[in-house]
């Protein structure tokens, strides 16, 4: 049985580190946070938390005495029981995953005998799990239990995902991790799934696969309701009402992004081109995501005849509300293309962070969606923040050199759009 305040580090300040540090911490564990980032640790020692996440910095205030942060390796395993390994896994040249952080973790351990498990909750390879227990037998640690615990978090509400989820994956191979790790969530109002390593880890990718799936899905229905004169959110509502598939993620607009969706679906179709198959269906599904946004901008283009000269409002940047990423957000396609089109670029959004890099230095930044429109000849609503809806439309239309609006995401209502003046544009709206 895990004993209450057990010992646990983490490694990886990110978005998944540091969600699973502060939860594991309201669980009553003390947890050991460590990044390679002296800047992030620094904030997060102050009490000031780098990233937008609900709840997230309340949690860690209200537990910062089982929570601290750390840059070093040894503060950071002293007296360790379990590591979990929340390391980012991004793709390389090759478009496999780049492991290179997960093996640094995994070397810093070679000296910690007293660790009972590591867990990897980063997103890896199916086969990785193997890979790092042959290294831990290697390195002496042959009685360390090892688990793959993938996260299923939704970025704007990931500590309620944490601590509220659908399943709780933990794969494992031997009786005695696996119940280390299920009696660690103790206090998580969520079913705990056992399976092997594998099993977990295909998991994973398998999941967001199939979300993104559906999320393309219904993209190019949305596509076929504009040819035909359908209503895609009249059909989105009927085909949901099938118990069988759910409205989950038939909402159509440009496209998903994010962390997990492109990293993903591309990780897993790589694992299967590594063993010689070909997922056809998957490479579909991220080649209409991929013309998604770039049907945007050709749908602006038709309304235009020209892009060129043109003043074009991005309203939204990051990949969804409710969060400042913007890894592989639309908004960054999105503006690239209008760029090369010749168009000037204004953004807004109430908590993007976009890099110093192209194409946002080529862009400018507006404190208010009116602003942001002012004199401009169309604008793309590309993220749904809620504030959006409560923008006076009519004086924006009034304030734009020509009035024509993308919306890509369907928030606005169409009817009340066209009334106030503007040249309206919805996906798969007649």
């Amino acid at each position: 049985m895990v004993r209450p305040g057990l010992r646990i580090a983490v490694f990886g300040a990110g978005y998944i580190g540091l969600v699973t540090g502060a939860c594991l911490a309201e669980l009553g564990h003390r947890v050991v946070v460590r990044d390679i980032d002296p800047e992030k640790v620094r904030l997060l020692r102050s009490g000031d938390v780098p990233i937008y996440e609900p709840g997230l910095g309340d949690m860690i205030a209200r537990n910062k005495e089982r929570l601290t942060f750390t840059l070093d390796v040894q503060e950071t395993l002293n007296g360790a029981e379990v590591v979990y390994v929340c390391v980012d896994t991004p793709p390389s040249a090759s478009g496999d995953a780049d492991l290179s952080r997960v093996w640094s973790v995994v070397r810093s351990l070679e000296a910690a005998s007293h660790l009972r498990a590591v867990v990897v909750k980063s997103t890896v390879p199916v086969g990785t799990g193997a890979r790092v227990r042959a290294a831990l037998d290697a390195a002496g640690l042959g009685h360390v239990g090892y688990a793959a615990n993938p996260e299923f978090t939704a970025e704007g509400r990931a500590v309620e995902d944490f601590l509220h989820p659908d399943r709780v994956v933990i794969g494992a191979d031997d009786d005695a991790t696996a119940a280390l790790i299920s009696e660690l969530h103790t206090g998580v109002d969520g079913p705990v799934v056992v399976m092997d390593v594998r099993s977990a880890e295909m998991a994973k990718l398998a999941s967001n696969a199939l979300l993104a799936t559906k999320i393309s899905f219904i993209n190019e229905i949305a596509t076929l309701c504009e040819k035909t004169g359908a209503d895609v959110e009249d059909v989105a509502r009927a085909v949901g009402m099938d118990h069988r598939l759910g409205h989950h993620f038939l909402r159509p607009g440009i496209g998903w992004g994010g962390s997990c969706f492109p990293k993903d679906s591309e990780a897993l179709r790589q694992l299967a081109s590594n063993t010689g198959y070909h997922l056809q269906m998957l490479s579909a599904v991220i080649e209409v995501n991929n013309l998604q946004k770039r049907r945007a901008i050709q749908r602006l283009k038709d309304e235009l005849g020209t892009l060129a000269g043109a003043r074009v409002a991005l309203l939204g940047m990051t990949f969804k509300p409710g969060t400042d990423d913007m890894r592989e957000a639309p908004s960054t396609v999105l503006a690239g293309r209008l760029l090369a089109e010749g168009a000037e670029v204004r953004c807004w959004d109430p908590m993007a962070r976009p890099a110093e890099a192209e194409p946002w230095t080529w862009t400018t930044r507006h404190e208010s969606p009116r602003s942001a429109v002012e004199g401009a000849d169309a604008a793309i609503l590309v993220t749904d923040w809620p504030q959006l809806k409560e923008v006076d439309w009519a004086q924006a239309a009034s304030v734009m050199r020509r009035p024509v609006f993308f919306d890509g995401r369907n928030l606005l209502d169409p009817a009340v759009m066209r009334s106030l003046g503007f040249t309206y544009i919805s996906v798969g709206r007649p």
